[in-house]
């Protein structure tokens, strides 16, 4: 043994520098070790619940999967819009008025009505109706952008002006 490659240490006494080296490269390689048995342990763990035997298929198999979750998305964007568009062309407003229309002689009672049915746009129509003890009569008016080109009654106009008041655009 050459005075050069020995060093003195207290607790363990003269120690050649190649057994330290040997010692340090023993101890690297354990740690390393750990590092490959946690890899190898993920690696397991992840492919466990596949029927692949390499990361190569789990990999191919989660692309497949993952193109059929974007077709998916997709479908259901779609079909949210055209749900958006019917719903807006759809009734979203209906305000009905009571009213009786021959106050001084109380016949008809408050069985007459005025009912506003709107969507978001103001599009639809204003159904009416006279009641008289001998006849009843109903009117449609159609109504585009919140205004008739018929001219509307009082009801009939705080009826659709209650229903745009309810339209939540």
């Amino acid at each position: 043994m050459n005075l050069a490659s020995v060093i003195e240490i207290p607790a363990l006494g003269a120690v050649s520098i190649e057994l330290l080296i040997i010692i340090a490269l023993a101890i690297l390689c354990l740690i390393l070790l750990g590092f490959v048995i946690h890899a190898h342990r993920r690696i397991t763990r992840m492919l466990r619940g596949n029927n692949t035997m390499t990361i190569e298929d789990s990999i191919i198999e989660l692309a497949k999967e993952l193109d059929n979750l974007t077709e998916f998305k997709d479908r259901a964007e779609e079909y949210h819009k055209l749900v958006e568009q019917r719903l807006r062309k759809s009734v979203q407003s209906i305000e009905t008025k009571r009213f009786n229309p021959f106050k001084g002689t109380g016949s008809g009672g408050n069985q007459s009505f005025a009912s506003a049915f709107i969507n978001e746009n103001g599009d639809g129509l204003i159904l009416s109706s006279l009641y008289s003890s001998d006849r009843m009569s109903v009117f449609a008016k159609p109504v585009q952008g919140f205004t008739s080109s018929f001219e509307l009654t009082e009801e009939e106009q705080a009826a659709l002006e209650d229903a745009k008041k309810r339209v939540v655009f």
